[in-house]
Formats: C-alpha cells, structure tokens, sequence
C-alpha cells in the first residue's frame, strides 16, 4: 500500500501516530511539511519512515498541491490512500464567542480544516484507480457545545458533513471516505485551545474507561480504517475516544 500522509508537525501529531502505525503495517509513505520552520520537526520523522516522498504542502497555495500530486503520480503511478489530518483556526476567532467571530477567520478556518479535504480528494481520485480509502480527524464539539472549542465546533461539523457527501460521490469508483473522532490529545494544534488542561482532565473523568487515548491508538484504528479490513466501511465518523462521546452531561 502507497498512502499520502498530510498534517504532520511533530512526533506528538495524530498525523505521526497514524503514520507509525500505516509503516509498521508496511505501507509505503508520501509525507508532506506545512512550511521551512515546520521542516526542521518533520523531516527526521520522514526520514524514520523511509518516506521516499517528502514535499511541502501548504493547503492554501493550489501550486504546492498540484506538485506534490504531480510527483506522486510520476513517482508512483498511483495512491491506496490519503490522511487529511489538518486545522487551523486564527486565535482571535477560535478563543472568541462563535457569535463573534469574523468573516475572515471563519472563512480561513473552514478552508483549511475542511475544504482542503475536498480539493485533496479532487486530486486523489484519478490516482486511486483500483480503489482507495481518505481519512480524516474529527472532535466531538462537532455535534456538542464543547468549552473553548469556539468556530471549530461548526468548522467540524461541516468536515463530517463533507466526509459523508464524499464518501456518496467517490463510492462508485471504490474510494471509501471516513472520519476518525478522538478524545482531546495534547498535540501542538490542540494547545491552541484556551481551556485545553480542562478539557483533558474532564474527558478522563469521564470517559467509560477513565483514560485518554493515545495517538498510538488512534494510529491503530486509522490503519485499520485505511486498509482493506475496512473495505465495507465508508461515510462514517468512527470515534477512539474511551467512549467519552457516549456519555451524556
């Protein structure tokens, strides 16, 4: 298996986690780097993965997309499967009341925690020709009110949404699309989050099992969501979260 690994920042990212898992699976990894700062913290991690494709991707600029794209299809010739494992928010708007927050910041949130999943997919598909699998991260402020979680809250809900409207158009051609929902993880991208130690220490009270997950969890369940056990499974948000959603108040 040949896979495309987008959002990694550092060896505490749910992209890393994910990655370890889908190597030791013996899957071959493309991993991208948002930008030169970031590069310094990823590409030890790629060079750990034997990564034979490591490029940067800014999600925002459709140049750095169509290259990268380009060399996987020169390079490989095709693609089993994608992780989306991007968000961003800007501060102001994500620690704001949501009936606060602007055009601009909403708009640049839903860009790159969602719409960058449809036009990754755009380009996945013609290179997923015997079928494929695209996976992307999700919370459950997607259907609750979670303190501090702010436009990110709607932000995800529309990924889900979009996870599942893909999953319906790409089915046809064999391409399965998922979402994995886990429970609060200290990563560099949840540090943003202005209450995040409460947030932690309430999802571990909690949660039926009384324990936060891990990324090396949640890379077990998203290599087995991206691999061919899965093959009935698509349009789905599954969650690794110690049961935390199913509990209500």
């Amino acid at each position: 298996m040949r896979g495309l690994i987008v959002g990694m920042a550092n060896d505490q990212s749910l992209a890393w986690g994910c990655a370890e898992a889908l190597r030791a699976g013996g899957a071959e990894l493309a991993i991208t780097y948002q930008n030169d700062k970031a590069r310094r913290f990823v590409e030890p991690l790629a060079q750990e993965l034997e990564a034979p494709i490591f490029a940067p991707l800014d999600v925002t600029d459709p140049a750095q997309v169509e290259a990268l794209f380009t060399e996987i299809a020169e390079r490989w010739g095709s693609l089993d499967f994608l992780l989306h494992s991007i968000a961003f928010a800007p501060k102001e708007d994500l620690h704001g009341r949501v009936v606060d927050s602007s055009v601009e910041g909403f708009c640049l949130a839903m860009d790159v925690s969602c719409h960058s999943l449809i036009r990754l997919a755009r380009h996945a598909e013609p290179l997923m020709k015997e079928g494929g699998a695209i996976l992307t991260m999700s919370f459950y402020g997607s259907e609750k009110v979670v303190p501090s979680y702010g436009i990110m809250g709607p932000v995800k809900a529309a990924l889900e949404a979009s996870v599942r409207y893909l999953a319906g158009e790409l089915g046809p051609s064999g391409i399965r699309v998922n979402a994995l929902s886990t429970g609060p993880v200290r990563t560099r991208a949840a540090s943003g989050l202005s209450h995040l130690d409460a947030l932690i220490r309430l999802a571990s009270e909690k949660a039926p099992l009384h324990q936060l997950v891990t990324i090396e969890q949640i890379g077990h369940m998203a290599a087995f969501l991206l691999g061919p056990k899965a093959r009935f499974v698509t349009g789905q948000t599954v969650y690794v979260d110690s049961g935390y959603n199913a509990v209500s108040g």
